[in-house]
């Protein structure tokens, strides 16, 4: 009587294992799936004429930096700028025929290499964390610096 006793809370403990262990997957799985939904969303769409995609640092997604796009394929130097969202994508709409240099600029970031595509590319882009503030401060120049100073009355 004892044996069977043991044999049926063994084959429960094994039970309730193999349960929470599918339950285990399920989960893992559903989690997943929301994941690449949420990717897929996440997306950025774009035609023929634009660049777009996603900027991130070793911070995650970069929410308010620069994107800048450059070009001297064309008879006058080209500059376009558009500044990410609070998931880090972007998208340079409506861009001429070229080939551009694109890089992301940012208050505490230093400027990312830049990376030569064409229009219709999707360009998912690293920004570059500044090593300190002195490195940060470099990148702007002093008529954005001057106009941040709050003269007293």
């Amino acid at each position: 009587m004892k044996q069977n006793e043991d044999d049926m809370k063994n084959m429960s403990v094994l039970y309730a294992g193999a349960v929470a262990l599918g339950l285990a997957l399920v989960l893992t799985a559903s989690q997943s799936q929301m994941n690449a939904g949420q990717q897929a969303a996440d997306a950025v769409r774009i035609d023929t004429d634009d660049v777009g995609g996603v900027v991130t640092s070793a911070k995650g997604p970069e929410a308010g930096v620069w994107v800048i796009a450059e070009t001297s394929d064309l008879p006058t130097k080209f500059v376009k700028i558009v500044v990410t969202d609070d998931r880090g994508r972007y998208v340079l709409p409506d861009l001429p025929k070229a080939n551009y240099n694109v890089w992301v600029r940012g208050y505490g970031l230093v400027d990312s290499p830049k990376v030569q595509t064409a229009p219709g590319k999707n360009l998912n882009l690293t920004a570059v964390i500044a090593p300190n503030a002195h490195a940060a401060a470099r990148i702007y120049p002093a008529g954005y610096w001057f106009s941040m100073i709050r003269v007293p009355e």
